[in-house]
C-alpha cells in the first residue's frame, strides 16, 4: 500500500498542476438507474473512445470502479445522502467505507479516484434540513480516515451544492441563503484549506420548465431579447447569471477567488414540453463552446469553470418523475450507448461515438392487438407504466401523437422489453400481440431492450456494503459498553 500511495502522491501533485493551470475539462455523470443497464466495461469503452476524461459517479458500485480500473479516468465518488447519519456520527464507519469503496480499487493501474462528493446537494430546500447538520461531521470524520490511509494530498472532499443554496434577484448581489451562512462559512473555509473547488449544479432548463414567466431564449448561449443589466454588467444567459450568483455569495464570504466546478448541467430530450432533441442539442453545444471559448463571466472575466460535468452520460429509465418525465431522459446517448444528436465535446472528435459491442434482444416488439378495444385496456395500461418507463407519451414527449392505440402498444412494448421478451409479458388478457415489424413511428422509438446483465448485481453490493457498515457501528457501540 505505501508503495501505491506513493505512485497516488506524486501522479497527484502533477496532475492538479496540470488542472489548475489548464483550461475547463469536460466530463460526464453516469448514473445507473436503469432498467436496461450495459455492462460497465461497455460503458467506460464508450467513455474512452469519445475522450472524456473525467466522470462523476453517484455511489460506490463495485462493478463501476472495476471497470474504471486502470482507464485513466479520473472519477468523482458519490456518498449516498442517506448514509450522511451514519458517517458522521461513526469514524469506524468513515474508516471501513473508505477501505472498501476506496482503497480497494487504488494504486498503479486501479482506479483514478480524484475526489469523493460527501452527500448529493444535502442542502435542497425540499430535504428541510433534514441533512444540513450532518455534512460536516461526516466531512471531518472522512478527513481523517484519508489521513489514515496516506490519501489526503491526492483525493479530495468536495460537496455537490444546488444552485438553491443561493438567491438573488440579481448576480452582484448574491448570497447563500441565511439558514446556510454558518456552515456555508464552515465548508468553503474547510474546501480552501484543502485546495479544493465548490462545487455547484446548474439547470437553466428546471428554472424554464418550472417558471412561465422565464425568458425562453435566456436558457440557452444563442442571444437574448431579455438581458439582465446588473450595474455595468450585462448577461444574455442564464448560466453565466446563476454562475456569478455563487461567486458573489462566495465573496460575501472572503473567497472570492475559489474556483468553481460544475458538477451537473445539462438539458433533457425527452418527457416534458421544452424537453427535445434539437433544444438539447443546442444548449449542450452552446454550453460546451461557452465554457472552452474561456471568455468567463462579467464577475469572473477570462476564467471559466475549473471543470464541467454534463449531465448526464445515458438516458435513466428508472429514475423517479417526480419532478417530471424528462428526469429520465437526460443523457446524451441513449439507454443503450447510442448518440442521440451530433455533439461536439471539444475533446477531439467532431462527433459523438457510439458504444460498441451492445448486446440487444431479438428485434421483436410487444403490442396491441388489431382488436383491441381501447375502452377494457386502461387498466393494463396502467399497471404497464407503473412498472417501466411510459414518460416519452407525456405531453410534450415524442410519442405523445403516435394516437391511442400507438399510446397502448408503446406500454406494452415497453413493459414487455423489460421482462426480458417474455411471451406471457405480452398477454395482457389477450390483447397484446407480439410483432416482428418496427412499429416505431417517427420520432417515437419503440426500444430493443439490452442482453447486458453485468450491472445487476450493483442494487445488492450496495445493500450488503450498508449491511456491513451498520454491523460495523454495531460491534464498535458493543465493544464500548464492554469496556
Amino acid at each position: 500500500m505505501l508503495e501505491a500511495t506513493r505512485w497516488l502522491l506524486g501522479a497527484g501533485i502533477l496532475m492538479w498542476m496540470l488542472a489548475w493551470l489548464g483550461e475547463s475539462a469536460i466530463g460526464v455523470n453516469w448514473g445507473t438507474v436503469s432498467f436496461h443497464k450495459l455492462k460497465p466495461s461497455t460503458v467506460v469503452g464508450l467513455l474512452k473512445d469519445n475522450k472524456i476524461p473525467k466522470v462523476k459517479v453517484f455511489e460506490a458500485e463495485a462493478d463501476v470502479l472495476k471497470a474504471l480500473m486502470g482507464s485513466g479516468i479520473q472519477v468523482m465518488l458519490g456518498i449516498p445522502n442517506e448514509m450522511l447519519p451514519l458517517l458522521s456520527t461513526s469514524p469506524a464507519a468513515a474508516d471501513s467505507w473508505l477501505r472498501q469503496n476506496v482503497s480497494a480499487y487504488l494504486g498503479k493501474g486501479g482506479a483514478d479516484i480524484r475526489y469523493i462528493a460527501v452527500g448529493n446537494e444535502p442542502f435542497l430546500t425540499s430535504y428541510n434540513g433534514q441533512y444540513q447538520n450532518l455534512v460536516m461531521p461526516a466531512i471531518l470524520n472522512l478527513q481523517q480516515s484519508l489521513v489514515k490511509a496516506n490519501l489526503a494530498g491526492y483525493i479530495k472532499l468536495v460537496v455537490p451544492c444546488n444552485a438553491d443554496a443561493y438567491e438573488s434577484s440579481l448576480p452582484s448581489q448574491g448570497a447563500f441563503r441565511p439558514e446556510l451562512t454558518q456552515i456555508m462559512t464552515q465548508l468553503v473555509q474547510f474546501l480552501n484549506s484543502n485546495g479544493t473547488p465548490f462545487i455547484v449544479n446548474i439547470y437553466p432548463f428546471l428554472s424554464l420548465y418550472d417558471n412561465n414567466d422565464f425568458p425562453q431564449d435566456y436558457a440557452f448561449f444563442e442571444g437574448t431579447t431579455h438581458p439582465v443589466t446588473d450595474g455595468n454588467n450585462v448577461y444574455t444567459n442564464a448560466f453565466d447569471g446563476n454562475y456569478d450568483t455563487l461567486v458573489a455569495a462566495l465573496s460575501k464570504l472572503g473567497y472570492d477567488q475559489m474556483p468553481i466546478v460544475i458538477g451537473e448541467i445539462g438539458w433533457p430530450s425527452d418527457g416534458a414540453i421544452g424537453a427535445n432533441i434539437t433544444a438539447a442539442k443546442v444548449f449542450n453545444q452552446g454550453l460546451i463552446s461557452h465554457v472552452l471559448s474561456n471568455k468567463g463571466t462579467p464577475l469572473r472575466p477570462d476564467a471559466p469553470p475549473m471543470d464541467i460535468y454534463l449531465f448526464s452520460l445515458l438516458d435513466e429509465g428508472a429514475k423517479s418523475i417526480l419532478p417530471g418525465g424528462f428526469e429520465r431522459h437526460w443523457g446524451i446517448f441513449s439507454f443503450d450507448g447510442q448518440a442521440k444528436y451530433p455533439l461536439n465535446l471539444g475533446l477531439g472528435n467532431k462527433e459523438l461515438k457510439n458504444a460498441k459491442n451492445v448486446q440487444y434482444l431479438p428485434s421483436r416488439w410487444c403490442v396491441a392487438s388489431p382488436s383491441t378495444d381501447a375502452q377494457n385496456v386502461a387498466n393494463h395500461m396502467r399497471i404497464a407504466c407503473s412498472v417501466a418507463d411510459c414518460t416519452t407519451l407525456d405531453y410534450g414527449g415524442s410519442c405523445n401523437g403516435i394516437g391511442e392505440k400507438g399510446n397502448i402498444s408503446y406500454a406494452f412494448n415497453s413493459y414487455y422489453q423489460l421482462q426480458m421478451q417474455d411471451s406471457r409479458s405480452c398477454n395482457f388478457d389477450g390483447l397484446g400481440v407480439i410483432t416482428f415489424r418496427d412499429p416505431s413511428v417517427g420520432d417515437c422509438r419503440f426500444l430493443v431492450g439490452v442482453t447486458d446483465k453485468g450491472s445487476d448485481s450493483s442494487a445488492s453490493q450496495i445493500r450488503c456494503q450498508w449491511w456491513i457498515l451498520l454491523a460495523f457501528l454495531v460491534i464498535q457501540t458493543i465493544s464500548s459498553f464492554s469496556l
